[in-house]
């Protein structure tokens, strides 16, 4: 008699399923004091907390400062409300044009294929969004291509979530095809975090799915810190390259975690020299819970003619901020020869 064994499951989707998402076992690990624990608990009642122990592994024992920690750990602070922070800061319900889609920007549609992530930082903008409405289902899929079909101005397909790479390869795959399908696109950008805090999710499967796609593929990553850099980040980064993806990155200035220019240069350069090009450094979204992160303009601009001086300019980030008044994203004058934008 033959015993059916269940097949494993990929490795990157096992350590996706053991990620912490317990405050009281995450400070037990890091060795951090009972004091953090029952404001973590509260905060996480609003938003969960869920980091993958490959990310907790970085984080300096002991430190409720680490710069890796401040990024995934629910405070107290989260539970103020500060005038100025609302739940949709982008008024992303408005550009909704279907379940799922998101067409804000000219040429450009933005699809939220999930709404789960495998890390969740605790200034996002989209804590709040109403996933659960814009669930991707057969029929709400169906819909999806039929809006880019119809409409032939779009040459760009965003995935974004949630993160995308939450997905299985095999689904994924599906759905690059069914997109690529479509006659006037001309590229696919996917924006995740995946290939950061669980760089095994760069499967032979996932780069050859990337590699057949007809679409110009271009992956956005989101790093803030050069902590959160190490070999399995570059190995993935540079498949990745090697695959003909253009990679990018895109950080948010973050009080307590990179709001130096050391820290904002290190990262940069590190990135660089693994083939990920620095694209946008964002000042914070005011979502509501995240008041707690916000480096004021001023010193933001300071600190980006410090990162203009230190760096090339092919290494120096756009210093932005989303303005959702206006179809692009607004470019922070820090000299009188930068003007306004396009981008997404």
């Amino acid at each position: 008699m033959y015993m059916i064994m269940k097949s494993a499951l990929p490795l990157w989707r096992q350590i996706l399923s053991e990620a912490v998402t317990d405050p009281k076992t995450l400070l037990e690990e890091l060795q951090l004091g009972k004091e953090w624990l029952e404001p973590a608990k509260k905060a996480a009642r609003l938003f969960p907390l869920r980091v993958p122990r490959g990310y907790i592994a970085k984080i300096k024992k002991g430190d409720p400062y680490d710069p890796l920690l401040r990024q995934i750990l629910p405070l107290g602070e989260e539970l103020k409300e500060v005038p100025g922070f609302i739940s949709d800061p982008l008024l992303e319900k408005t550009a909704s044009s279907f379940p799922g889609l998101l067409h804000k920007y000219k040429g450009r549609v933005l699809v939220i294929m999930t709404g789960a992530c495998a890390i969740h930082c605790r200034y996002c903008f989209r804590r709040h969004f109403p996933y659960a409405e814009h669930a991707l289902g057969g029929g709400e899929w169906k819909g999806v291509l039929s809006y880019l079909t119809r409409h032939k101005d779009v040459d760009e397909v965003i995935l974004s979530g949630g993160d995308p790479l939450v997905l299985s390869d095999e689904k994924l795959n599906q759905k690059i095809e069914d997109i690529a399908r479509i006659p006037h696109l001309k590229r696919l950008r996917i924006h995740t975090r995946l290939p950061v805090v669980i760089p095994s999710r760069i499967t032979t499967e996932c780069l050859q799915s990337i590699e057949r796609c007809r679409l110009k593929v271009v992956m956005v990553f989101h790093v803030n810190h050069p902590k959160e850099l190490d070999r399995a980040e570059k190995q993935a980064f540079l498949r990745l390259h090697r695959a003909g993806v253009v990679l990018f990155n895109q950080s948010v200035l973050l009080k307590g975690v990179n709001d130096t220019s050391e820290v904002l240069t290190r990262l940069c350069q590190k990135l660089f020299e693994w083939g990920v090009n620095p694209y946008y450094l964002h000042l914070l979204d005011r979502v509501q819970g995240a008041a707690h992160f916000e480096v004021a303009e001023e010193k933001a601009m300071a600190l980006y003619r410090e990162l203009c001086c230190r760096l090339p300019g092919y290494c120096v980030p756009k210093l932005v901020r989303e303005d959702p008044a206006l179809p692009f994203k607004r470019l922070m004058r820090v000299s009188n020869d930068i003007h306004p934008f396009g981008n997404f």
